[in-house]
């Protein structure tokens, strides 16, 4: 999901929502068994969270244990997909590209940034769509009336993604 240099480069601010955010990263990027192993990883990265306040977060993110092909019960967050990861994906593409193919007028790249311009009050909302999906590379937006600013991990990352964004919205 992301590589060690963005992870390095990651700094979170000490709140609820950042240690909510950091809980799901972990969760989705790790085997987690237990909240031990959970508040060991969350200490590796600074953020220090009582077994209490895990468990509370944990209950509120509706996060569960499943059991993997190997027979290990894990946390997981979301829905229990299962085997349907690639179907999830197509499902999502679907539904970004009907959204940007009606909004997204412009896309360009410029070093780690892609420019998307929209019709004049859309931009919030295409950033929101993008920012919602877990899309390798791309570290999030911002968003002004008709401008959206997407900020990759890197050059090369932000071309690619900007003629993936592209062939979603000419869909």
């Amino acid at each position: 999901m992301s590589d060690a240099r963005t992870r390095a480069s990651l700094q979170r601010p000490a709140t609820r929502a950042a240690r909510l955010s950091a809980i799901e990263e972990v969760l989705l990027t790790h085997v987690i068994t237990s909240q031990s192993q959970l508040s060991d990883i969350l200490a590796d990265e600074g953020i220090a969270v009582t077994q209490a306040t895990l468990s509370r977060d944990l209950d509120e993110m509706n996060a569960f244990k499943k059991r993997l092909p190997d027979g290990t019960m894990a946390y997981a967050v979301g829905h229990d997909a299962g085997d349907d990861e690639q179907k999830d994906s197509a499902k999502v593409e679907a539904q970004m590209s009907r959204v940007l193919s009606g909004l997204v007028t412009s896309v360009a790249s410029a070093r780690n940034l892609i420019v998307v311009h929209t019709p004049s009050g859309a931009a919030q909302y295409v950033a929101s769509v993008i920012d919602k999906q877990p899309i390798d590379g791309m570290l999030g937006t911002i968003a002004g009336d008709d401008t959206v600013m997407a900020i990759c991990r890197d050059d090369e990352t932000a071309v690619a993604r900007a003629d993936w964004l592209l062939a979603l919205a000419s869909k």
